[in-house]
Formats: structure tokens, sequence, C-alpha cells
């Protein structure tokens, strides 16, 4: 099936308040493209470098979300363009996100991310963790960043109901901080789901899928 006929698919599969994000990741500008052409807007790319280069390559109205872990030595480079940072997991990081923004006079928006599978290999912060973080002063101070909501990642398994209690888990976080309202703060986004569980994801509250595979066929 080509690339149109997937990403249509999908998105009558999915319903309207959930945003489809199409993970272009280590794909060729040309797919990108297909897929743009097919009315997508919203591409997820991992690793910076990738994601510049494309975005230098493809049209100025795509909304870049990076989605892979952030090393901070890199945020300048996504800084000037990138809509939103999926994988935020440290105050650090915020800091240096809020400095680079600012060089552009920007807000960059943000997710924290959240640990809420049974993997080690899996990056995000604990519940106490993120409490900490919305809490501290230090992160009130922070004017060109916005957290928009929360991410998380399930256990790569086929046990389903192991993924839909850990889905379940960062839906009663992310309905426990929702009330919690700052100037750099408003938690609306929940981004949980990808090709394998998007549909447990949506089941158990996601309003934000990353879809990869299923629309450019597997790696």
């Amino acid at each position: 099936m080509s690339i149109e006929t997937n990403l249509l698919e999908i998105k009558k599969a999915i319903p309207e308040n959930v945003t489809l994000v199409a993970v272009s990741k280590t794909k060729p500008v040309s797919d990108l493209q297909q897929a743009y052409d097919a009315g997508q807007r919203i591409f997820g790319e991992n690793k910076i470098q990738e994601m510049t280069e494309k975005s230098e390559q493809l049209p100025q109205d795509i909304q870049w979300h990076m989605i892979g872990h952030v090393q901070t030595n890199k945020v300048k480079y996504m800084a000037p363009f990138v809509h939103l940072i999926h994988g935020v997991d440290s105050l650090k990081l915020l800091i240096e996100i809020d400095k680079q923004a600012k060089k552009h006079n920007r807000i960059i928006n943000c997710l924290l991310q959240v640990y809420i599978a049974k993997e080690e290999t899996k990056f995000g912060l604990s519940e106490a963790e993120l409490l900490e973080i919305i809490h501290s002063e230090e992160f009130k101070t922070l004017k060109n960043i916005k957290i928009v909501g929360l991410m998380g990642m399930a256990s790569f398994s086929d046990n389903q109901e192991i993924v839909r209690s850990e889905f379940t888990n960062l839906k009663n976080i992310f309905e426990y901080v929702k009330p919690y309202q700052l100037e750099n703060c408003s938690f609306e986004i929940l981004s949980m789901g990808m090709s394998g569980d998007y549909k447990i994801a949506i089941e158990c509250g996601s309003t934000m899928v990353r879809i990869g595979s299923s629309i450019f066929g597997t790696r």
C-alpha cells in the first residue's frame, strides 16, 4: 500500500481530537513529501541533525516534533524551528531549552516525559520528580518554554493488559496535574501510543499518537 493510502486509513481510524505525528526518522525526504502531499503537516524525528536537514528541504508550514531523547548540547540546533519537544525529562534540559529559545525570541512547547514502562531502557520522570519540577521556583522563572502536556511510552510487550495499565497510569497522572496552571505550564496534550499500541492508547485517553511504520512501512 502507498504512503498516502496508509495515512488516510490511519486518519480514518483515529478520532478527530487525536493529533497524528508521522514518525519520519530514517525515512528519505521523498517519503515525507508523499505524506505532505496527502495532507500530513506534523512530522516526528529523533535525531536533531536529520530533522534540521529535512526542514531545509521541505515546505515551511511543517510542524517538526523532536521525539527522541534530547542531549542539552544539541538543543541549540533545533531551537530556531522546532515546534514541540516530546521527551523532556529533567529541569536541566528545560533550562537549556529556555536559554536557546530566548536567543531566537521564541517560546518552545515541551512535553514532560513520564517513566511508565517496566523497561530499563526507557527514559522519563517519576511522578514525584515531575511534581518537584513544576513546583520548583526555578521552573517558574522560565519564560521561553511552555509545558503543554505529558508524554510516555509503554513497555514493548504483547501483553495488552500491561500496556493498558501503563497508559492508564499516565492518564491518571495527567488528570492529577491538569488543574495546575502557570504562565509557562498548561497540561493539554497527553501523548502516548505508537504503531503497535496506539489503539489502546486512544482508548486510555491519548490525544496525540506517534505513528511511523504503519505509514511509511517498516525500516
